[in-house]
């Protein structure tokens, strides 16, 4: 049976709020070297065309780190699947999240990369549910969009690994 699908969000609106976070990121980090940590598998859509807009010098690295599963409720428990591939120490590291809901993944996830003596660490989210957010000491510095409790899917966000290809931010209509 094939789901129904709701635009949320337009891919245009979507480039154009990409353009605005990724102009503020460079103004903020103006002089500086940028670091990127992309959460796979659903940041790396938004993760690419961050970073193609940012004008600073900046390097790239890939976590994989997973609490959903098949489902569309997070298990609570938080895998590390894919560790960075070099160190962090004394750079100053935006992390790359496609979507933030109740805060558990990225709240373990900055514990342990802060461990790693970064100069710093921030969080930068296409999607923000901050209703769903269990975790209020995680605090995001650059938002694209506030978004309502329901299943969202789309540039990057999947369901049971389908529609991550989606050029729009959708909602799967039950």
């Amino acid at each position: 049976m094939e789901d129904k699908i709701r635009v949320l969000l337009s891919e245009e609106e979507v480039a154009d709020r990409i353009e605005e976070i990724a102009a503020q990121i460079t103004k903020d980090y103006a002089g500086k070297q940028l670091h990127l940590v992309c959460i796979l598998k659903g940041g790396v859509f938004f993760t690419c065309e961050l970073a193609k807009r940012i004008k600073l010098p900046l390097t790239l690295d890939f976590m994989s780190v997973s609490s959903y599963g098949a489902s569309t409720v997070s298990s609570g428990i938080v895998k590390i699947v894919k560790d960075l591939d070099e160190s962090i120490e004394g750079k100053d590291v935006l992390i790359v999240e496609d979507i933030i809901d109740s805060g558990n993944t990225l709240s373990y996830l900055i514990e342990v990369l802060k461990q790693r003596n970064p100069k710093d660490i921030q969080l930068c989210t296409l999607l923000d549910k901050p209703e769903r957010r269990i975790k209020h000491h995680v605090k995001v510095k650059y938002t694209c969009f506030t978004v309502p409790d329901e299943f969202i899917v789309g540039y990057g966000l999947d369901y049971d690994q389908k529609y991550r290809n989606l050029p729009y931010i959708g909602v799967i209509e039950q």
